[in-house]
């Protein structure tokens, strides 16, 4: 269920969201930007999906290990 809210914000940042997000897109842009702030569970939910994704934790693991690589010996 939607609930109706009325907020205010500058004109020139009202303008940007018009120009980059499009006029009848906006309230769902803030919604997903406010979400994972104001819900745990969706972020919880997210994070066991995303660590049941085999492939993409192998390759998240092989990406932070190769930045560990490429730190030059004498900052270690």
């Amino acid at each position: 269920m939607h609930k109706r809210m009325t907020i205010s914000i500058d004109e020139i940042v009202y303008e940007g969201l018009v120009r980059v997000i499009g006029r009848r897109k906006i309230s769902q842009f803030l919604e997903d930007l406010a979400r994972p702030y104001v819900t745990k569970d969706d972020l919880d939910s997210g994070y066991r999906a995303m660590a049941k994704d085999a492939k993409r934790e192998r390759e998240a693991t092989e990406w932070s290990e190769s930045l560990i690589r490429d730190i030059p010996d004498d900052s270690r």
